[in-house]
C-alpha cells in the first residue's frame, strides 16, 4: 500500500527556513504527481505547491510564491518543500499527497489527491 511519511517540521522564528521531506513507498514514485497542502487550526486544508511526476512542471500558491520551492528526487522517492522567509501565518500542519494514478497532472485541488501522509507541524513564532 502507499505510504507517505513527512518530516522536517518544527518551531522556527519569523524569517527563518525549514525544509520538509516526504518519503514515499508502495508505488513507482517517479510516475506520480505530488502536492503539498497545509491546515491551520480552525481552517480548511489548503493547497501550497505541486509538482508533476518528472519535475518539469511546478506551481505554488500565491501566498507562498517567491518563498517556498517544491522539488523531488525520484531516485530517493522523496518530495521536498523548501520554505524560506517564514511568517507566523505559515503556521500549520503540512501534508504531502499523491495522485491516485500514474502520469496524472499535478493540480491545486485537494480532492484530486488520493493518498496522504500523517502531516508534520510547522510553527513560526513572531
Amino acid at each position: 500500500q502507499v505510504q507517505l511519511v513527512e518530516s522536517g517540521g518544527g518551531l522556527v522564528q519569523a524569517g527563518g527556513s525549514l525544509r520538509l521531506s516526504c518519503a514515499a513507498s508502495g508505488r513507482t514514485f517517479s510516475s506520480y504527481s505530488m502536492g503539498w497542502f497545509r491546515q491551520a487550526p480552525g481552517k480548511e486544508r489548503e493547497f501550497v505547491a505541486a509538482i508533476n511526476w518528472s519535475g518539469s512542471w511546478r506551481y505554488n500558491a500565491d501566498s507562498v510564491k517567491g518563498r517556498f520551492t517544491i522539488s523531488r528526487d525520484n531516485a530517493q522517492n522523496t518530495v521536498y518543500l523548501q520554505m524560506n522567509s517564514l511568517k507566523p501565518e505559515d503556521t500549520a500542519v503540512y501534508y504531502c499527497a499523491m495522485r491516485i494514478r500514474p502520469f496524472m497532472a499535478a493540480t491545486t485541488t485537494r480532492g484530486d489527491y488520493a493518498y496522504w501522509g500523517q502531516g508534520t507541524q510547522v510553527t513560526v513564532s513572531s
